[in-house]
């Protein structure tokens, strides 16, 4: 994380949750004036306040549906980064208006309220779900970010610059996979799979943060940030947290539940046609083009014939004995790992080996 955080006030939507715990610690150890954390549970703040113990540490209860909650907690901030959103896909399809007045009209809250106290930089955290759409939860992800990119094209001239970040699975983020593999493990169950051959991108938390901390850096208005990331097949993610625990479980296929994908893109073709390659990171600046019908109707773009989408079927992907080197950067594994009394031999893959 940047120092340019010193002193700084910055604003965490959704703060009590995975991305919050991680980029409020990464904070705290700099020099940074404040962290606030808005959410509307007062419980997982209240647990949050007595593990991390800093009075640099603020605590706001309020809910992104509520403006004025949102623009009291961004008063006299510098930076936002929003991860507030209703992310189960199951709860989404059930109540897809919940999805819409969180994750679209909550993040325009958090827009309008940082237009209005002068913030310097707003990164909303969306997800691959919102690439090519099939659920509600990816459907209202994917308005976010329209939300976001819009702000600058009806605002030319404000000071205020609004980017997104996009990525995949976040390993062992609250409501994740592999917590609940874990867990069917130490209760003697097989692992319950609805696809093995589903793939996914995989990301730490600490890379998510690393993404938004990129994006703080390196945005200008609209832009969105990717982070290149490893793909694996979900039976693959099993068998190597099986074999992480030398456990003698089994995969059950118990089939894809409702609205799932067989695959996940983190980018289109169109975005790529236009993105930036920054290394570890794309760049995808915003379609800036006004709303003079000839550039939809007369003018085209040959350029994105000649790309495929950044999708986690035909990304670089990961072997079983890949996965495991990957699982084993994750603290939170290892900690388990050590808690079983479990020491994981010697492995002679790297987590950046795929089978191509």
């Amino acid at each position: 994380m940047n120092d340019s955080y010193t002193g700084k006030r910055v604003l965490v939507t959704g703060g009590t949750g995975s991305f919050g715990h991680t980029v409020a610690a990464q904070l705290l150890g700099r020099d940074v004036g404040e962290v606030r954390i808005l959410s509307r549970d007062e419980a997982k703040q209240d647990l949050m306040r007595h593990e991390v113990s800093d009075s640099r540490l603020r605590f706001y209860v309020g809910d992104v549906r509520d403006y004025e909650s949102v623009e009291r907690a961004s008063r006299d901030v510098d930076y936002v980064f929003h991860a507030a959103a209703l992310k189960q896909v199951p709860s989404c399809e059930f109540f897809p208006m919940e999805a819409v007045r969180t994750n679209v009209m909550g993040s325009e809250n958090v827009v309008r309220a940082a237009e209005k106290n002068d913030v310097r930089s707003v990164v909303c955290l969306s997800t691959d779900k919102a690439v090519y759409p099939v659920n509600a939860m990816g459907m209202s992800k994917a308005l976010m970010e329209k939300v976001a990119q819009s702000h600058g094209l009806n605002n030319p001239k404000t000071a205020t610059t609004v980017s997104c970040v996009r990525y995949g699975n976040v390993m062992y983020s609250r409501g994740s996979v592999i917590p609940l593999f874990i867990k069917q493990l130490q209760s003697g169950k097989n692992l319950t799979v609805t696809n093995p051959a589903m793939t996914r991108f995989m990301m730490s938390l600490a890379h998510s943060v690393d993404l938004v901390d990129f994006a703080f850096t390196n945005a200008a208005q609209g832009d969105l940030f990717i982070r290149k990331a490893p793909a694996c097949t979900i039976g693959d993610l099993a068998q190597a947290v099986i074999n992480l625990f030398q456990s003698s479980a089994k995969v059950e296929v118990i089939g894809t539940r409702h609205a799932e994908k067989l695959s996940e893109a983190l980018a289109t073709r169109e975005e790529l046609s236009r993105a930036y390659d920054m290394g570890e990171y794309f760049r995808v600046p915003a379609d800036k083009r006004d709303l003079n019908y000839s550039a939809y109707f007369e003018e085209g773009d040959p350029s994105q014939s000649q790309f495929e989408d950044y999708d986690s079927h035909t990304a670089d992907r990961l072997s079983v004995e890949g996965v495991e080197a990957l699982l084993l950067t994750l603290p939170e594994i290892r900690a388990v790992l050590a808690s079983a009394g479990i020491t994981p031999s010697e492995r002679k893959a790297e987590s950046s080996r795929v089978d191509r």
